[in-house]
Formats: C-alpha cells, sequence, structure tokens
C-alpha cells in the first residue's frame, strides 16, 4: 500500500530561468506543438495540440543539489525536457502519477542525500500503472538513506518527475 508520495513537476523558479536560458546554457526555442503528446515536466501532463512549448536542456539533481548543499560529482547530468513556452501555472493536481501509461516501462533511480545514485529499478508498468509506481517508491523509501527517486523514461532516459522523501 503506497504511503502517498508527491510527484514534483520543476519548480517556478527554475522554470523561469530554464525559459530564458537553459542548463546547458542554450537560449529556449519555443514553437507550436502540432501534435501533441509531449510529456510537460511543468504541468506534469501531456501537451495539446496547439501548445506553445520548447524544449530545454535541465540538470534536475544539479538544481536539487544547490538547493540542499549536496554534491552529486559525476552523478551531475543534464537532459532534454519538455515545458510550456510561458508560464501555465503548473499541475492540475489529478493525484495520480504523470506519465503513468499501462504498457510502458519506466525506471525509478534513487539518491542518497549527498547526490549519489544508491539503485534503480526498471518497472513494467502493466495495467495498474500508479500501483506499480507507488509500490516501487514505497520500496525506495523504506530504505532510510534514499532522499530523492527520479523516475524516468525507460527507453530514452528522460527525466519525467522527481519524489523527495515524505
Amino acid at each position: 500500500m503506497s504511503i502517498g508520495h508527491q510527484a514534483r513537476p520543476i519548480g517556478a523558479a527554475a522554470l523561469a530561468e530554464l525559459r530564458a536560458r537553459d542548463d546547458a546554457g542554450r537560449g529556449r526555442v519555443p514553437y507550436t506543438d502540432e501534435e501533441g503528446g509531449a510529456p510537460l515536466r511543468c504541468c506534469l501532463r501531456p501537451s495539446a495540440a496547439g501548445e506553445r512549448i520548447a524544449l530545454v536542456s535541465y540538470a534536475p539533481l544539479r538544481r536539487w543539489a544547490a538547493a540542499t548543499g549536496a554534491d552529486p560529482g559525476a552523478y551531475d547530468e543534464q537532459g532534454p525536457v519538455f515545458i510550456h513556452a510561458e508560464d501555465c501555472g503548473g499541475p492540475a493536481g489529478s493525484g495520480a502519477y504523470p506519465f503513468a501509461q499501462p504498457g510502458v516501462r519506466r525506471t525509478a533511480r534513487r539518491y542518497s542525500a549527498r547526490g549519489h545514485i544508491l539503485g534503480g529499478r526498471v518497472l513494467e508498468l502493466g495495467e495498474e500503472p500508479d500501483g506499480v509506481i507507488g509500490r516501487a517508491l514505497d520500496e525506495a523509501f523504506a530504505d532510510p538513506e534514499v532522499a530523492l527517486v527520479h523516475v524516468r523514461a525507460a527507453e530514452y532516459g528522460c527525466f519525467l518527475f522527481e519524489v523527495r522523501r515524505p
């Protein structure tokens, strides 16, 4: 039984910075998403056709470490994420884990308070995707050394969302 973990979107201050210059030092290049379906990390939902979005480079562990004083060293990484081109107000608060469709694979990567990887797990989401993710997070946070978990797409390794110790 899950203890109710909260998926965290990219924070408002980080989004403002990413919309000016991303974590690789590049300016954003907004475009109209003609098809929809891009996983938006600002509001934790897929984009709709016709929305203005941007693909930016994001370093989630680096930003968490700067706020907590951790030093992830070589575990620091950056990768592409989709965000709205302008402020969207954040998640609507559905209560479910975002981007958890039946039949997809995700990874739950665990990090210590120092920002070092403590392990991870590939998740086959099956017919009960929220339950699979919830149980994986329960398992991760049962280890007192785990400070946060990054949920990622298994195929591309893309960062989807972060969950911190309750």
